[in-house]
């Protein structure tokens, strides 16, 4: 799984980040061709304490304002949920992927 915003970061770092209130997130978009509707999440992406998840999910809310109305009947209700989504900072994941990543099993042979 590829986590956005993580390069150069150390694992001591990670966690000490995640202590201040960091936090692993994802956004939501919507595309439309008439009579499809798509509705897709992105990457997980990490935001430091001191920076604003709604501007990092500027991208994501303004795919979903162009090209997520025009299908019908879904384009215009997928669009709205993914609008209220991103503007509320995006879908917060950090107790799912580190639950995740405790849960992996090691590669060490018990003897």
């Amino acid at each position: 799984m590829k986590i956005i915003g993580l390069e150069g970061l150390s694992e001591e770092a990670l966690n000490e980040e995640l202590k201040n209130g960091a936090k692993l997130v994802c956004y939501e978009y919507c595309i439309s061709i008439l009579i499809m509707t798509f509705k897709r999440s992105s990457d997980v992406h990490f935001i430091k304490s001191g920076e604003n998840a709604f501007v990092k999910g500027l991208g994501y809310t303004l795919i979903s304002l162009l090209f997520g109305w025009w299908g019908f009947p879904f384009g215009p209700i997928y669009t709205i949920g993914a609008l209220i989504c991103n503007c509320g900072g995006g879908k917060n994941v950090t107790s799912l992927i580190l639950t995740d990543s405790a849960a992996e099993p090691t590669n060490n042979p018990v003897s």
